[in-house]
């Protein structure tokens, strides 16, 4: 079962985070993130030992903090939603540097930025660790639905030959003196749109006749199955149970 090249977001390393199986590392990013969601939002404290797993969790994996930071940046929409909400929400005011805010939105904002940034600082983390294809394999080793596995593997396999054909499309509409310069041109960039999805859809029914030519019955074959060791699943539960001991901790105190 393959999904084409080495993503971006991947860094190659032979660190003990790396040699982990991909289930053990996709079940224990789960249950930290399910850990810092149910943390409630007033142990801020709490937020700051998460961070300092995580940091911990990038040191043995040997992933510069600035690749990571790097990435984060994708979380930039949420960032500005979570800033705009201590000045529309209702409820209690406070003046903070000459603005009115909202309690409840800057509880609100602190809750979106706390734990989304997180969320995705232990995802990027895996993807960092993790090849896709390796991801993919682990999903169906966790018994993700098989269709839904498949169909996140061709999306990856091909999704550079779509954008390589539309990026084709693209020089040849400048190579005929076309440029994109207002709302009359948008129908061009509508047919380009359709022209695109019909050559996907055609290549998509060419590749499938293909496979079912070779045998293809609903499943691909997996090669590589690598199974985890009790000792393996012990190393990976490490983040989530340190977690979710400070978690308990931010209810009781």
């Amino acid at each position: 079962m393959g999904a084409g090249h080495t993503h971006k977001l991947y860094r190659h390393g032979h660190s003990p985070i790396h040699a982990l199986p991909p289930h053990c590392k996709l079940a224990a990013t789960f249950a930290f993130v399910l850990v810092v969601v149910s943390t409630p939002r007033e142990a801020m404290w709490a937020f700051g030992l998460y961070a300092l797993l995580l940091a911990a969790v990038t040191a043995v994996a040997r992933i510069p903090a600035a690749f990571v930071l790097r990435r984060l940046l994708i979380e930039v929409p949420f960032v500005a939603f979570a800033v705009l909400m201590p000045f529309v929400a209702e409820g209690e005011r406070v003046e903070v540097l000459g603005m009115s805010l909202s309690v409840s939105g800057l509880w609100g904002a602190w809750n979106v930025l706390a734990k989304g940034t997180l969320g995705v600082a232990a995802s990027v983390l895996l993807a960092s660790t993790t090849e896709l294809r390796a991801l993919l394999l682990g999903l169906q080793r966790l018994k993700l639905p098989l269709l839904l596995v498949q169909i996140a593997s061709f999306m990856i396999r091909y999704g550079d030959v779509i954008g390589g054909e539309l990026r084709r499309m693209s020089i040849a509409r400048r190579s005929r003196g076309f440029e994109a310069r207002g709302i009359r041109h948008w129908g061009v960039l509508a047919k380009t749109a359709g022209a695109l999805f019909i050559r996907s859809y055609e290549r998509g029914e060419r590749v499938y006749l293909a496979m079912v030519s070779r045998g293809y019955s609903g499943s691909m074959p997996v090669i590589d199955d690598v199974a985890a060791t009790r000792a393996q699943w012990a190393y990976a539960a490490v983040l989530p149970l340190a977690a979710l001991a400070v978690c308990l901790m931010g209810w009781t105190l």
